[in-house]
């Protein structure tokens, strides 16, 4: 679907109400986050979200989103859901989600794996790499799997990266390798094999300098001192916590990030139900 400006502001603002939630319980509970990727770009260049941007992207270390995931619920309320691939089969992305019950943004792959998520921020865990080359390679490298087999196990509508004959190719080779993959992985052992292989480098005697969305193992690592301790950003009027050298991170992660992308560039999620529920 396309974003009206109303709707695509009204979507904003509920997020940003989750996030402001997440923030107390956050502050309650002495839990470590930080605002992430996009999030981050938001906050430097506009004060607040990318103006055609959909989502909230939220960072943790491992200790801390473990302790989130199992603590936030009984202080967020029944207002929130809290939801994790070990607590719910249907959820393809290897990382949490905070949504507003009785919300819906659905897209063609969450439709497909029954999953029925509502309008959410992302709570991305930070894991550290082994200190050893050889094991930190095996390390991206399996979670990269895990992840992709997650995907492909959960729906057969990938997006892909070309269009044409080369994309219907790549599309039938993903509704293929969707058959395979629910046919040799159960939802938990997939969650098992990523989490063995994304949490191997935690132990301080193995860890490295270098941390990892391990959700997201292609994108090259982050060394701890530009992560933490989290420094402080504006976003949206709020103070909020960010990487602890927001502009080094934003220059890794997206080069010249003051400059604005071309129109046909600017993209989002682009659900194709969005409800409101009760926040209409």
């Amino acid at each position: 679907m396309q974003y009206n400006d109303r709707d695509l502001r009204k979507l904003q603002l509920l997020e940003l109400r989750i996030l402001k939630e997440i923030d107390r319980v956050c502050r309650e509970l002495g839990i470590t986050y930080f605002l992430d990727s996009g999030s981050v770009l938001g906050a430097l260049r506009h004060g607040g979200f990318i103006p055609w941007d959909d989502d909230i992207d939220l960072g943790m270390p491992r200790a801390d989103y473990d302790r989130f995931v199992a603590e936030a619920p009984a202080f967020l309320g029944e207002e929130y859901v809290v939801s994790t691939p070990e607590t719910n089969p249907h959820q393809a992305a290897l990382f949490g989600k905070v949504w507003l019950r009785g919300t819906r943004f659905a897209t063609e792959e969450t439709i497909e794996a029954g999953f029925d998520q509502g309008i959410f921020v992302d709570l991305l865990p930070y894991d550290a790499l082994s200190s050893d080359p050889a094991t930190a390679a095996k390390q991206r490298r399996d979670c990269r799997f895990w992840q992709s087999v997650s995907y492909l196990s959960h729906a057969k509508s990938i997006v892909v990266p070309h269009k044409g004959a080369l994309g219907a190719i790549e599309r039938a080779a993903c509704g293929a390798a969707h058959l395979a993959t629910r046919g040799l992985y159960s939802p938990e052992k997939i969650v098992s094999r990523f989490n063995k292989a994304a949490t191997c480098g935690n132990d301080p005697s193995l860890a490295s300098d270098e941390l990892v969305v391990m959700a997201y193992a292609t994108y090259e690592p982050y060394v701890r001192s530009m992560m933490l301790p989290t420094s402080t950003v504006t976003f949206e009027g709020c103070e909020l916590p960010a990487p602890a050298d927001p502009e080094a991170f934003l220059r890794q992660l997206y080069g010249e990030w003051q400059k604005l992308p071309p129109v046909e560039a600017r993209r989002n999620h682009a659900p194709v139900e969005l409800d409101f529920g009760p926040y209409a």
